[in-house]
């Protein structure tokens, strides 16, 4: 299975207007944005979990990162509100579920061989820093790789600026609008933008919040 595989071009996908996709579980349904391969895939998706539903066990050869956008996921390691950021590199294992459900967007298979740092943290609870370059800009960096680098950005109500890295930019919009070219996109819509290229987005009336990963494209890592 290929779903935009094609890594020199860019994407923007309104996710609420996708179809659910279902997985071989019951009570769990995928928005598939980018995919290469069947079950065993490099994927990036937004999986949705059905009340008091769960996902066989599983140990991630390829690594696994996730954000919580609604409800609660849980596994045997804990409970996870919307908002946690989640990162569990390669070997590691879990039999996810949700006594409630929830909603999460979740990359597969794009762990670098030696990151091998696991954690969890609250996004809604970063301390952002003014970037001092762009006028209504702030940010908190959450990794700091030589393969990647990942951010939470807020921009104040109409601010307009370039977004792009020479290893590529996805971002995933937490909370108000992006513009670009016309197009508004929304909370939960997908943005990447192939290496090396910059596009200009200006926030909505009410601002931006965006999750946002750099430097991770130049290199498409696909599983065995």
């Amino acid at each position: 299975m290929r779903i935009n595989a094609e890594f020199d071009e860019a994407v923007m996908v309104r996710t609420g207007e996708m179809d659910w996709v279902p997985s071989p579980m019951a009570g769990v349904d995928r928005r598939m944005l980018d995919r290469i391969g069947d079950e065993v895939a490099r994927a990036t998706s937004i999986v949705r979990y059905a009340a008091g539903s769960h996902f066989s066990e599983h140990t991630h050869s390829g690594g696994e990162e996730f954000i919580v956008l609604d409800g609660v996921f849980q596994d045997e390691h804990g409970d996870y509100p919307a908002g946690t950021y989640v990162r569990n590199p390669i070997g590691t294992h879990h039999i996810p579920r949700s006594g409630p459900g929830c909603t999460i967007f979740v990359k597969l298979w794009q762990f670098a061989k030696d990151d091998a740092d696991q954690f969890s943290l609250d996004l809604n609870s970063l301390e952002l820093s003014a970037d001092l370059n762009v006028g209504g800009v702030s940010r908190a960096q959450i990794v700091d790789r030589p393969q990647e680098a990942v951010f939470v950005e807020a921009w104040e109500p109409g601010t307009e600026t370039e977004l792009g890295d020479a290893g590529g930019v996805e971002i995933l919009i937490l909370e108000g609008e992006l513009n670009h070219a016309g197009e508004t996109y929304h909370r939960n819509d997908w943005i990447r933008l192939p290496a090396g290229q910059r596009t200009e987005f200006k926030s909505g009336a009410e601002g931006v919040r965006f999750w946002m990963k750099c430097g991770h494209l130049s290199k498409i890592a696909i599983p065995d």
